[in-house]
Parts: C-alpha cells; sequence; structure tokens
C-alpha cells in the first residue's frame, strides 16, 4: 500500500489503521494530505502568540498541527521500534533532555544560530519521537527554534527541492544526518549554511 522512499520511516500495520481517511491508498494521496495538513500547521505557527518551542508539549502541539488532520496518533510518541531512533520507551525522558540542552545553548550562546538549530534537528531526528513525519517535523520545529530564541530566519531545508522525494538534495541531507549520528556535523552545518 504505501511504499517508504529511499531514507523514509515505514509505517506499522497499527499506525497505518491511525490514517483518518480510508480512501487514500497511494503514498502520492498521503503525501498531498500531509502536505495540505502541513500547511495549515504553517498557518497556525504564523498565527500563535505565545508557546515555547522548548517545552515537550509544545513538541506535541505543533506535530498535531502539523499532521493531526491526517494521523489519529499525530502528537502521541510512538510505541514501536523503527529502522531509526531509539528505544521508544526512552523517548519522553530523551526528548526532554534535549529540549533543555537546547534552552542551554541558546541562553548561554554555545552555538552560532544556524548551528544550534541544526543540532536540535538532528537530534530530535535521531530520537525519532513520532511513528513518522519527524523529518518535516524537526525541519520545522527547528525553524521555530531559530526564530523564537535566535531572531533568525528559517534554513532552506529544501533549497527548490522536495525533500520528501528522491533526489540530489535529499541524498546529500541523508548523508550529513548519518555523518551527525557519528559524530561529524560538518556535511549538516555546510547544509544548513552555517
Amino acid at each position: 500500500m504505501f511504499e517508504a522512499a529511499k531514507g523514509a520511516t515505514p509505517l506499522e500495520p497499527d499506525e497505518i489503521h491511525g490514517l483518518k481517511f480510508s480512501h487514500i491508498t497511494t503514498r502520492g494521496e498521503l503525501d498531498e494530505l500531509e502536505q495540505a495538513n502541513i500547511e495549515q500547521g504553517l498557518m497556525w505557527l504564523a498565527r500563535r502568540r505565545g508557546g515555547d518551542i522548548l517545552t515537550d508539549s509544545f513538541i506535541r502541539t505543533l506535530h498535531v498541527r502539523l499532521f493531526g488532520d491526517v494521523w489519529n496518533w499525530a502528537g502521541s510518541y510512538r510505541r514501536s521500534e523503527k529502522n531509526i531512533g531509539i528505544d521508544p520507551f526512552h523517548i519522553s525522558m530523551q526528548v526532554r533532555m534535549h529540549l533543555d540542552n537546547a534552552r542551554h545553548w541558546a541562553e548561554n550562546a554555545v552555538y552560532t544560530p544556524l548551528e544550534a538549530a541544526a543540532r536540535f534537528h538532528h537530534r530530535l531526528v535521531q530520537i525519532h519521537p513520532f511513528p513518522n513525519g519527524n523529518g518535516r517535523h524537526t525541519r520545522i520545529a527547528a525553524d521555530v527554534f531559530l526564530a523564537d530564541y535566535y531572531d533568525h530566519s528559517p534554513i532552506q531545508w529544501a533549497n527548490g527541492f522536495d525533500l520528501q522525494a528522491d533526489n540530489e538534495r535529499r541524498t546529500t541531507y541523508l548523508k550529513a544526518l548519518r555523518n551527525a549520528d557519528a559524530g561529524d556535523f560538518e556535511a549538516l552545518l555546510i547544509f544548513v549554511g552555517a
């Protein structure tokens, strides 16, 4: 039914059952539906008054705003193992620790704004808190972090390409994330323009 793009997280059968629309049968239809929901979520972000990106509740709310019209489980941390991410049992604690670390980075000017955002994004992707949508969610979350804590413009993640589709930009992005997994952030910093 839904064949994941290279580097994307495959969905488990119980997660597919969380789809709110039974008429959706292809990855293309799902991508369109999710993109429409993401656009609504971005409008919500543009109108919001308050809310701290560096809280567990905001991270979950953002996921709901981006994917809640599509998935019943939006905003709920995953409960199954994936091809990426930490043990589901540790997700909540690791997210909170990461958010506290990011607050420390910002309050103490540990990194430049773009490096802080790249590291923020990378660790959230590495934790992989949700069943699906982690890359898109964490790229948007990193941009909110940049704006709220550094008064910085967003990163040009796609740079004119679709990061959901197989292309050279996506390949470069995924390779940069894998390098960062191994502790080498240079490619990711270049990717985000730091």
